[in-house]
Order: C-alpha cells, then sequence, then structure tokens
C-alpha cells in the first residue's frame, strides 16, 4: 500500500485509476470523488455501523488485484483498514488516499484538509452501477 495526497489522487483520475470509496452508502450518496465507486468498509445497521462481511468478496469480483486502485474514506481510517484487509487478500497496488474526502489531522493534531475542505469536485449522483447495492449484485450475480 502506498499512501497519496488528494493531489495524486486528482492526477491518477485523470489516467483512470479506479478510486473506491469506503464510506458508508450514505456518507456517498451525501457527495463524494466524481466517478467513485462505493464499497463500505462499513455498513449501517441498527444502532451504528459494522463490518462489511462482503466487502472483500465484493471487491475481488470488481477489481482485479494486480491494478492499481485508489481507496479513500472520510478521514483515513476505513481507508488504511479497507487497504490492509485487501493486501491480505492480495492486492498489490493500492493507494491510499490519507486525508480522506473530509479531511484528517496529522500527527501533531493540526487539520489536514481533504478532498472536500480542498474546494475539488464533488459529485452527489452516482451513475447507477457505480452504487453499492448494484456492485454487490454484480458480486452475487
Amino acid at each position: 500500500m502506498t499512501k497519496i495526497s488528494t493531489d495524486e489522487a486528482e492526477q491518477l483520475l485523470g489516467e483512470d485509476v479506479p478510486y473506491v470509496d469506503v464510506r458508508t452508502v450514505s456518507e456517498y450518496a451525501a457527495g463524494h470523488v466524481p466517478g467513485a465507486l462505493n464499497v463500505p468498509w462499513l455498513i449501517e445497521v441498527p444502532g451504528g455501523r459494522a463490518p462489511n462481511p462482503d466487502f472483500v468478496r465484493v471487491m475481488e469480483k470488481l477489481l482485479p488485484k494486480d491494478q492499481r486502485v485508489i481507496i479513500g474514506c472520510q478521514a483515513g481510517g476505513r481507508s488504511a483498514n479497507a487497504c490492509a484487509a485487501l493486501s491480505g487478500a492480495g492486492y498489490q497496488n493500492l493507494l491510499d488516499m490519507t486525508a480522506g474526502f473530509g479531511g484528517s489531522k496529522d500527527a501533531f493534531g493540526r487539520p489536514v484538509p481533504g478532498w472536500l475542505q480542498e474546494g475539488r469536485e464533488v459529485e452527489t449522483d452516482a451513475e447507477p452501477e457505480k452504487v453499492y447495492a448494484a456492485l454487490l449484485a454484480r458480486a452475487n450475480g
């Protein structure tokens, strides 16, 4: 896994490297990196969130293990966990967008702006085949 900045992520998107948003379905629906696929690391359950038991399986059906892929979340924690799980499953070219969509904090607690705070383009209407329900159905198909 390689950690990348939002600048690097934006450049790679221009090279057609896929971006997988591992935030929840509702977070993704509220706004995401344009063209992002949504495969949540955590799913919403009554009373909160729980690990997505289908995460690795859906990713394995979606993208080859040797393809470069950007993984992003809200602040960097879920993407790091998702990258660790995918590395364990044999993925070799993972790019973790560490500041996330909503920003994070550095080692000294200072804010590090994410995709949204930097004023980058945000999409709210996803293509139907990029939302989690469609990706899960494809994996189950």
